[in-house]
């Protein structure tokens, strides 16, 4: 079992910068694909980015793509979301995910554990 708590949102204006964390426990994160999803107010759930467990292969919605970095620290059994130039549109709850495996998914289905979630309140 894996247990994952996001912390680092909070409130910004339109083009400041956010670090998201997401930090586990129960398990180490070395062989668990990592991320990051979101949810605005009355939409679904979307994929933002992830990462595999090596940290060498990255994957970004074309959303956030050049704006956001997801990167790992697996020796601190941590996954970070840096978010620059952010706009209102990114206003949502930010959620980390973790799938073991080898691969970098992007649908929420494939995830097997999920984080209870951060605010990220973009102010234009």
């Amino acid at each position: 079992q894996v247990q994952l708590v996001e912390s680092g949102g909070g409130l910004v204006q339109a083009g400041g910068s956010l670090r998201l964390s997401c930090a586990a426990s129960g398990r180490t994160l070395s062989r668990y694909a990592m991320g990051w999803f979101r949810q605005a107010p009355g939409k679904e759930r979307e994929f933002a980015a992830t990462i595999r467990w090596s940290g060498d292969i990255t994957y970004y919605a074309d959303s956030v793509k050049g704006r956001f970095t997801i990167s790992r620290d697996n020796a601190k059994n941590t996954v970070y979301l840096q978010m620059n130039s952010l706009k209102p549109d990114d206003t949502a709850v930010y959620y980390c995910a973790a799938q073991y495996g080898s691969g970098y998914p992007r649908r929420s289905s494939d995830y097997d554990y999920w984080g209870q979630g951060t605010q990220v309140t973009v102010s234009s």
